[in-house]
């Protein structure tokens, strides 16, 4: 298992249990467009005008459009790419999160990263089952964007 000054957390499938309390990133800072954030609204079927409409945006408590908080979490996937690897591995599924909770909005426009710590490793038929908490920070922010408990499966 290998951490570098990055903050990259590297680790063969057979020492993920010595990487529990261990820490990663931040990843790098990604922006959100208002594109993107239409797009993902035209995807999921959510067009609530809090994420697509800034004069309507403009007079709620956001005073601007903000992200969907799913399309937040859903940047998961790129940012801890950057920052914690398992290799050796067949494959690595998601298998769910524990608890999710989105405390800041990310207004449209803003930056964002994630950062995490493994909470606990548990060994699974075929592999391990990985419980790591990601962070997501708004650059400037004084408090999260979202805090999820994920729980990831990695088989051999």
């Amino acid at each position: 298992m290998t951490s570098n000054p990055e903050g990259i957390l590297t680790t063969p499938i057979e020492d993920l249990p010595g990487i529990v309390g261990r820490t990663f990133g931040p990843s790098s800072w990604r922006e959100i467009t208002q594109a993107e954030v239409t797009a993902f609204a035209d995807l999921s079927g959510d067009h609530n005008p809090v994420h697509l409409d800034p004069a309507f945006a403009a007079g709620t408590p956001f005073g601007t459009t903000i992200v969907h908080g799913y399309f937040t979490l859903s940047l998961v996937v790129p940012l801890m790419a950057e920052v914690f690897d398992v290799t050796g591995i067949g494959v690595g599924i998601n298998y769910g999160l524990d608890r999710l909770r989105f405390p800041a909005p990310v207004p449209v426009g803003s930056r964002i990263r994630v950062h995490g710590e493994v909470l606990s490793v548990e060994e699974v038929a075929g592999g391990f089952q990985v419980a790591p908490r990601v962070t997501f920070e708004i650059e400037g922010g004084s408090k999260p964007a979202c805090v999820a408990d994920m729980v990831l499966r990695y088989y051999r």
